[in-house]
């Protein structure tokens, strides 16, 4: 039998070597939805907090990405459907979600939910004192944003709320226009988005912030990773969160 020379076996260990090192710089996909202020595009130029943060996160781990703006509803689709080398952030950790996406350390920490209410409704709706209360209130449109989570107490009070249900797979100030437009009688926002879209949105401005007792607290958020991603690459984000996101605190 011939045995390959000691030149043939350096060619072939420096192709196999210069594959692996291909393969690993190929840039993530970095998959973000349009929510402001967390992430959104404003007269052409990426912005938010969350998004600027990202950046941070993966230039601090020295890992090359593609940012790309997709809906929440493509993004879990590409999960699903295995996409490889995928990433995207500023997600709630939910039991579903754990078969398709590997998790970060926490990304961002969200303070409670709040309420936006419609004018026409606002009687109705002041006359409860509790959330669980006003979600068992029959007469009431409670509008819910498809494809997204509220986290797992308020996903399991909407699914047995008595309420009825307006859903649409459109943005969240989407759907608070349409609480503006008494189109729900009231919806769940994040306290964050209220605070931006408020003094932004004509809309809005017959509509009602209000908290009521009952509400859960604010949930941790995440970048989330499809299953391939080395373990090592992982590790990077990690430290990278830990260096961007706990600077901040």
């Amino acid at each position: 039998m011939k045995f390959p020379s000691l030149a043939s076996l350096a060619a072939i260990w420096m192709l196999i070597h210069t594959v692996h090192t291909v393969a690993a710089e190929d840039p993530i996909t970095v998959a973000w939805r349009i929510k402001p202020p967390h992430q959104y595009i404003e007269n052409g130029v990426e912005k938010g907090i969350l998004l600027d943060r990202a950046k941070q996160v993966f230039s601090v781990a020295h890992i090359p990405v593609n940012f790309v703006e997709e809906p929440a509803k493509r993004i879990w689709s590409n999960f699903s459907g295995g996409s490889k080398n995928y990433c995207s952030f500023g997600w709630y950790r939910i039991p579903e979600r754990e078969s398709l996406v590997q998790f970060s350390d926490i990304f961002h920490t969200d303070p409670p939910h709040t309420l936006l209410v419609s004018p026409a409704a606002i009687k109705q709706v002041s006359a409860h004192r509790s959330l669980a209360s006003l979600m068992a209130d029959r007469s009431l449109t409670l509008g819910v944003v498809d494809a997204v989570s509220y986290g797992p107490e308020l996903d399991a009070m909407i699914k047995s709320s008595k309420n009825r249900i307006e859903r649409s797979t459109t943005l969240p100030m989407i759907m608070a226009r349409m609480v503006g437009a008494n189109r729900a009688s009231y919806m769940l926002i994040d306290r964050e988005d209220w605070e931006y879209l408020k003094d932004k949105e004509d809309s809005l401005h017959q509509t009602t912030q209000m908290d009521l007792a009952g509400m859960p607290a604010g949930l941790h958020r995440y970048i989330v990773c499809s299953k391939d991603l080395p373990p090592e690459q992982m590790q990077k984000i990690n430290a990278g969160i830990q260096k961007v996101f706990r600077a901040k605190k």
